[in-house]
């Protein structure tokens, strides 16, 4: 084996550098790359392959590593999609509890382990809530309707 000519080494020593730049400049894209030079690298040390051959195989490792990382790293169906510094977005869809019934006027609602200003569908108190959307500091909430199984 012979290491300054030989580009398995070279792919390897590549997919290493990547993933170590993964860690020190975390951005979740690197890693990806990293893993396929690595991969492309050791195959090309086993099976001794050209270099066609390993420019089509490090293309095919990439393009299976990031539909992999997106499938298994991206955000859930359903999950909110408000900014992290956006508090108020991050309150709709969230449930809540009614506190002082609530009209088109106005009522409370309890969140965490705070109350908030509410207005919305008519609502009485113990029922729940969903909030639709926040003007200011007050919650619009609409009544929460559960879907009835057939058994």
């Amino acid at each position: 084996m012979s290491f300054p000519g030989d580009p398995g080494w070279w792919w390897a020593i590549g997919g290493i550098v990547l993933l170590i730049a993964e860690v020190i400049a975390p951005g979740f894209f690197l890693i990806f790359v990293g893993a396929a030079a690595l991969a492309t690298g050791i195959f090309t040390l086993l099976f001794g392959l050209g270099l066609t051959a390993q420019l089509v195989l490090f293309a095919l490792y990439t393009t299976v590593a990031v539909m992999a990382g997106r499938r298994f790293y991206a955000r859930p169906r359903g999950a909110n999609s408000a900014p992290l510094n956006d508090r108020a977005a991050q309150l709709v869809g969230r449930r809540v509890t009614v506190t002082q019934a609530i009209d088109a006027d106005g009522g409370r609602v309890r969140l965490g382990d705070g109350e908030w200003s509410a207005r919305g569908g008519p609502a009485a108190v113990g029922a729940m809530v969903v909030v639709r959307r926040v003007e200011g500091n007050c919650l619009i909430v609409d009544p929460v309707v559960e879907i009835a199984s057939s058994e």
